[in-house]
C-alpha cells in the first residue's frame, strides 16, 4: 500500500511542483469521506507546525482509541495534551531517565538477548529478528514506564498475559480504522468479532495496570509512572489512577514497536549491503578500542555504555537512513478544523482528513535527489565524515513527527537502538534464511509480514 501510495504521489509531482491527491470514499458522509493525501515537505510543516491548531488528531482518531489509550498524549487535543507534553518533557530532561534506560536496555541485552542469540548460533538454528527485538523493546519500555518487567524474552519465549493481551488489544483498536465508525460501534454494542477481542483483552490490561500502579504508590522508583504520580493536572489536583493508566499505555504503545521494527529493517537492509556493514564494525572497534582497550575479548564483556553509544556516529547516520526509506509509522492523519488552503493551493475542507505519507517523503527525488531509493548513510553525515547532519529542511525528515508533536523520545530512542545494533553487530554476522520473503504488513506501524528469519554466525573480530 505504501509503495503503491508513493508511486503515485510520485506521478502527480515533479521536480518544481507538490506531490498532493485527494480521494474521495464513497458512502461516507460528505467531509468525513473527503482526504487529502500529501508528501511534500512544505504542505506538512504548514500541518504540524504553522497552522498545528488546525490540524489535530480530531474526533475520529480519539473515538478509536479512547478505549485503550483514554486521553493519553498520542490521542489527545488542547490543554489536556498540553499538559502531558509539558510534563513529560520535563521527565525527558533528566539525566536519572536516560540513565535507567541504559540500565533496563543493557541488562536485558546481557542477560537475555545474547544468551538467546548465542544458542541460536551454536546450534545453528534460525530465529525471527523481528520477534526477538519486540520483546526486547516491549520489556524495556515496561520495566521504564512502570518498573515491572514481563520477561517476554527469555529461553522459551513466553506468552504473557499482559503482552499478549495489549497486542490483541492494539490490533483490534487499529481495526477500528478500516471501517465506518457507524460498523465497529454497532460491533461494540452486540459484542461481537474484534470488538469482543477487545472488551476481554483491556480487562486484563486493566488489572494488570491496577497493580503496577499500587504498587508504586506503595513503593515509588525511578520509572516514569511514579514520576508522573507526584505531578499535578491543570486543577492542580493529583492525576487519578484512571488518568496514570492512560499515560503509562500511551508510552508503552509509542516505545514498543516503533525502535524494533526500525531495527529489523535496519539489519535488513544492513544484510544487503556488506560494504555498510564493516564501517560500521569498523566504528564500533575504534570506539571500543579507545574505551576498553586492544583486547577484542573485554569488548565482548558488556553491552556498550551510551557514552559509547554517542560516539557511533556512522550507526546513527545507518539508522536515521533506515528510518528515512522505512519509517516505523509511515504515514499519520489529521482532521481539519477549518476549512484552509495548502501551500501548494490545494483546498482541505473543515471535518475532512489530511494524511500526510512519511514513507512517501524519503522516496521523492524532488526532496532527497536522483538516489533518493539507495541506502546511503553518507547523506547524513558533515562534508568531513565526523559529525551527523540532519537536513536543514527539519520537514524532509518526519520519521520521529516534527513541530509540537516532536516525539520526545527521539534522542533515548537513537541510543536504544544504537546499543542493541551494535550489540548485535560486533557479536554476530547476520544472515537472512534463504528463500524467506521479506515484506511490509498492511498495519500503522511498518512490520515485516513474515517476520525477519536469520541465521548468525560468531563474529571474528581483528
Amino acid at each position: 500500500m505504501h509503495d503503491w501510495s508513493a508511486s503515485n504521489l510520485r506521478a502527480i509531482g515533479g521536480s518544481t511542483t507538490f506531490q498532493t491527491c485527494t480521494i474521495v470514499v464513497p458512502f461516507l458522509a460528505r467531509k468525513h469521506g473527503f482526504y487529502t493525501v500529501t508528501c511534500h515537505p512544505k504542505n506538512i510543516e504548514h500541518i504540524l507546525q504553522n497552522r498545528f491548531d488546525n490540524y489535530p488528531r480530531g474526533p475520529h482518531w480519539q473515538a478509536v482509541f479512547h478505549d485503550l489509550l483514554g486521553q493519553g498524549i498520542l490521542t489527545s487535543d488542547g490543554e489536556s495534551w498540553l499538559i502531558q507534553r509539558k510534563t513529560a518533557a520535563l521527565e525527558f530532561m533528566t539525566r536519572t531517565l536516560r540513565q535507567a534506560t541504559g540500565h533496563w536496555i543493557n541488562r536485558t541485552i546481557k542477560n537475555r538477548l545474547w544468551c538467546i542469540l548465542d544458542k541460536a548460533s551454536n546450534e545453528k538454528k534460525a530465529v525471527d529478528l523481528q520477534d526477538l527485538l519486540l520483546r526486547l523493546t516491549f520489556d524495556n519500555i515496561c520495566g521504564l514506564t512502570f518498573g515491572k518487567d514481563p520477561q517476554t524474552l527469555s529461553h522459551e519465549l513466553p506468552d504473557n498475559p499482559f503482552a499478549t493481551a495489549f497486542d490483541t488489544a492494539t490490533e483490534a483498536t487499529l481495526n477500528r480504522l478500516l471501517y465506518p465508525g457507524l460498523l465497529w460501534r454497532l460491533k461494540k454494542i452486540l459484542g461481537i468479532g474484534a470488538e469482543k477481542r477487545l472488551k476481554s483483552s483491556l480487562r486484563i490490561v486493566e488489572n494488570y495496570m491496577h497493580e503496577a500502579i499500587e504498587a508504586r504508590k506503595e513503593a515509588p522508583s525511578d520509572d516514569l509512572l511514579s514520576r508522573f504520580m507526584k505531578k499535578k493536572d491543570a486543577g492542580g489536583n493529583l492525576f487519578t489512577s484512571t488518568v496514570l493508566q492512560c499515560i503509562a499505555l500511551n508510552f508503552v504503545l509509542a516505545g514498543r514497536d516503533t525502535s524494533s521494527v526500525a531495527l529489523s529493517w535496519f539489519f535488513w537492509l544492513v544484510m544487503n549491503h556488506p560494504e555498510i556493514e564493516q564501517k560500521i564494525i569498523d566504528e564500533i572497534s575504534r570506539v571500543l578500542r579507545n574505551t576498553r582497550g586492544p583486547d577484542t575479548k573485554k569488548w565482548m564483556e558488556e553491552p556498550l555504555m551510551f557514552d559509547e553509544a554517542d560516539k557511533l556516529i556512522y550507526l546513527k547516520a545507518a539508522l536515521a537512513e533506515t528510518l528515512r526509506l522505512y519509517p516505523s509509522v509511515p504515514q499519520d492523519f489529521k482532521y481539519v478544523v477549518e476549512d484552509d488552503v495548502l501551500p501548494d493551493g490545494t483546498l482541505v475542507p473543515a471535518g475532512s482528513t489530511v494524511t500526510y505519507s512519511i514513507y512517501s517523503v524519503g522516496r521523492m527525488k524532488s526532496i532527497w535527489g536522483e538516489d533518493c531509493m539507495e541506502f546511503k548513510p553518507e547523506r547524513w553525515l558533515s562534508a568531513e565524515g565526523d559529525k551527523f547532519e540532519a537536513p536543514k529542511d527539519g520537514y524532509k525528515f518526519v520519521a520521529f513527527n516534527a513541530g509540537p508533536r516532536t516525539c520526545l523520545g527521539k534522542d533515548l530512542a537513537y541510543l536504544q537502538m544504537k546499543s542493541v545494533a551494535s550489540a548485535v553487530l560486533l557479536r554476530y554476522r547476520v544472515s537472512l534464511v534463504p528463500g524467506h520473503r521479506v515484506e511490509q504488513k498492511m498495519s500503522l506501524t511498518l512490520f515485516m509480514k513474515r517476520g525477519l528469519r536469520v541465521y548468525l554466525q560468531p563474529r571474528l573480530l581483528a
